[in-house]
């Protein structure tokens, strides 16, 4: 395949996911008309429309959503061809990662630099959704989430866990007290988010005896920025992962309850949608972040 040709279709991919010609040309460093030139000519030596352009977006039709499906793996196997042979180590090309927003947020971009530096002319595209994606549709190359995963027709790799804590602010804790065991929380106004979404299964382990508490959430949160945010605001008591809260338990704007009690850890995976067909940055990504997270939060008070 001619380079001219690879590049066509490699900007093609990326005008279709970012869905505007000008977003492609700054990401490849050309001008908008070039890439609009470069696309016409690939539709006119494929004799098919690939994009629908109006003044407001720039959409894939039914014939190019089919050849961006089938050319995205190519293109990506075309990366995983130069990089195996690579003397250097460096990866290139197209990164696709899925991760929660928070979790993306203080924990993963704040650590990437080193990722970053190793491999200078590799693109990431970092998805943030707290809710699962479908992974294939989208093109994800890793998927990073936290706690159980469901039936999943790729690949998953444990590369870590999370301390779940309990945590409220001082100004909360100053009207309706302070719980000290597990038990109290019932007398509580509990936030439900990610991390605590089904409230009735919170447990906790002390000296090898576990207590379950019945809780019902009077505030429930499907993003944990979101849930933590109610927590700052006074609304109640929330379990989160120590990852999540450390800034505000560092800086006391949220306190950790029942320390002496331990709730599960979470675990955290790196799944791979395309299974033993996995590209060489993905396993490389997963590889990084297992090590990023060996070193827990150190929270205040412990």
């Amino acid at each position: 395949m001619p380079l001219k040709d690879l590049h066509s279709l490699r900007l093609y991919t990326r005008v279709a996911r970012l869905g505007s010609f000008s977003a492609a040309a700054r990401e490849a460093g050309l001008t908008q008309s070039q890439v609009s030139r470069m696309i016409a000519e690939l539709e006119a030596s494929l004799g098919a429309r690939l994009l629908s352009r109006t003044t407001r977006a720039v959409v894939p039709t039914e014939a190019g959503l089919e050849f961006l499906a089938r050319m995205e793996p190519i293109l990506a196997a075309v990366d995983d061809a130069e990089n195996s042979v690579r003397e250097t180590g460096e990866l290139r090309g197209l990164l696709r990662i899925g991760m929660p927003s928070t979790m993306a947020i203080r924990v993963i971009i704040p650590r990437l630099s080193a990722f970053t530096e190793r491999h200078p002319q590799l693109h990431l595209e970092l998805m943030l959704e707290d809710q699962w994606q479908d992974m294939v549709k989208e093109a994800v190359d890793v998927g990073i989430r936290v706690g159980k995963l469901p039936d999943l027709a790729g690949t998953a790799k444990l590369i870590g866990s999370m301390q779940r804590i309990v945590v409220a602010s001082a100004a909360y804790l100053a009207r309706h007290g302070t719980p000290q065991r597990p038990e109290e929380l019932e007398q509580h106004r509990i936030i439900g988010g990610p991390a605590a979404a089904q409230a009735s299964s919170w447990q906790f382990e002390r000296d090898g005896a576990t207590t379950s508490v019945s809780l019902t959430a009077q505030i429930s949160v499907n993003d944990t920025a979101g849930a933590l945010a109610a927590a700052v605001a006074d609304l109640g008591v929330t379990s989160t992962t120590s990852w999540a809260c450390a800034q505000e338990v560092q800086d006391g704007t949220l306190l950790q309850l029942l320390p002496a009690w331990k709730m599960a850890d979470l675990p955290v995976h790196a799944y791979f949608p395309m299974g033993r067909a996995t590209r060489l940055a993905a396993r490389a990504f997963a590889d990084f972040l297992a090590s990023a997270l060996e070193q827990p939060p150190t929270l205040s008070g412990q």
